[in-house]
């Protein structure tokens, strides 16, 4: 682990938290957030104002006893790989003064080490294994927020949304699923300012790395076994359904066709597998002015399609699948994640539930679409790029034509084609 550095020069680390506690107590008195913060804390607390976190008396939850804790612990998929993360990290956060911890795909940590002092330091905010530090528990916080986002982050003292974290600092990062993209886990590093060091959040993300590549490796050793036991036993296992709603005006799951409204649902708590309260998943399937009723009566309906195919059920308080259901829009952001761009943009025939006038489900449809959209633009060759293009949902997208001029060479037969296209183009905006 690198040396901890200092503070920038002329940092002045009690200005910076008068100054958003103010914005604080300015947030909770208006219910606006001012838009003074960094984007990523700004968005964060204003998630947190709508579930109405207290940020004076939330506290992490625990919500499993010691036997059913380290059970659940021993059997989640990130144990075997956690002398990984010792050998890169924990082994040298004592020296350097920091806690690491390494939290489940809801927010629940379930190991945290590092250096002694701090960790009985952090005891005292409930920073222990077992707690669930997830967004809608406590607030902004680097493990929680990382996991809503599904990315890296840093979150700096009173950046936290709950004030007993204020003294606090952490950066961390999801751990996904190499063969889904699923998020996994949490690793994060909580400490002082040092945790949020320029080269902390490097750290933890090549730990990630370190991590996906060892769950990938085991994955592939598991499926070797796998096949070599089905090649000695008869009957194998029925494969695994998948959830299909790219470009099509009549979802499939498991190639059963599926009404438009249950392929919504589904769509949706697969995107938010820590679940959904039945006001939101209402909110994001009928809109704000829908009540819970109609929803409850259509997962009536939904649940029983799902026991004939086979389906994980839906739980409840929240609403959430009972085990990952496969998404062919979760393939295309695994292929992104890879940087295998060609293949990412053969397994996305068209945009998500194209019919579908749900909230949530545009929402969804216009991030896929902006994450392959930008993936492409900012590293896809000329010949990928114009077969973009020339999609629907590219034709008249003049930003992408010109990048893909841009990129093709001086004597390329296609240059004509698109600088006619783009002329096209310019003529229509005229």
């Amino acid at each position: 682990m690198p040396v901890p550095q200092r503070p920038p020069q002329g940092f002045d680390a009690h200005a910076l938290r008068d100054r958003l506690v103010r914005a604080q107590e300015e947030a909770l008195a208006s219910g606006t957030v001012p838009p003074t913060l960094r984007p990523v804390v700004r968005a964060s607390w204003e998630r947190a104002l709508r579930e109405a976190i207290d940020p004076v008396h939330a506290l992490p939850g625990i919500d499993l006893d010691e036997d059913g804790f380290l059970a659940y612990r021993d059997a989640h998929v990130l144990a075997p790989v956690l002398p990984v993360i010792r050998r890169l990290l924990v082994d040298d956060a004592s020296d350097a003064g920091l806690v690491v911890a390494v939290g489940d795909e809801r927010g629940r940590l379930l190991w945290v080490e590092g250096d002694p002092a701090l960790r009985h330091r952090a005891e005292d905010m409930l920073f222990v294994a077992g707690a669930d530090w997830s967004e809608s528990r406590v607030g902004t916080n680097a493990p929680g927020t990382a996991i809503e986002l599904d990315r890296g982050v840093q979150i700096r003292g009173a950046e936290h949304f709950n004030r007993i974290v204020h003294p606090w600092s952490c950066t961390a990062a999801p751990v996904h699923d190499p063969q889904t993209g699923a998020v996994l886990g949490v690793i994060d590093i909580t400490g002082t300012d040092h945790a949020v060091a320029p080269h902390t959040l490097a750290l933890v993300t090549a730990t990630v790395a370190a991590v996906e590549a060892e769950l990938k490796l085991a994955q592939l050793e598991s499926t070797v076994r796998s096949t070599l036991r089905r090649s000695r036993i008869r009957p194998v296992d029925p494969p695994r359904c998948t959830l299909d709603v790219l470009g099509l005006q009549r979802p499939r799951l498991g190639g059963r066709e599926l009404g438009l409204r249950h392929a919504e649902i589904l769509v949706l708590l697969a995107w938010h597998p820590r679940g959904l309260a039945a006001e939101r998943l209402a909110d994001l399937v009928y809109g704000e002015s829908a009540g819970t009723a109609t929803l409850r009566s259509e997962l009536v309906r939904l649940r029983r399609v799902l026991d004939v195919v086979g389906e994980p059920p839906i739980e409840a308080r929240p609403y959430r699948l009972a085990r990952p259901l496969a998404l062919d829009a979760h393939e295309v952001l695994a292929r992104l994640r890879r940087g295998a761009r060609r293949v990412a943009l053969d397994a996305y025939p068209g945009p998500l539930l194209p019919d579908s006038t749900a909230p949530g489900i545009i929402e969804i449809r216009e991030e896929l679409a902006s994450r392959l959209r930008e993936s492409l633009m900012a590293d896809a060759s000329p010949e990928l790029l114009l077969e973009y293009a020339e999609r629907q949902e590219g034709r008249d997208d003049v930003e992408l034509w010109r990048a893909a001029l841009r990129l093709l060479p001086p004597r390329s037969p296609r240059r004509a084609s698109v600088v006619a296209h783009l002329e096209r183009l310019d003529g229509a905006l005229d």
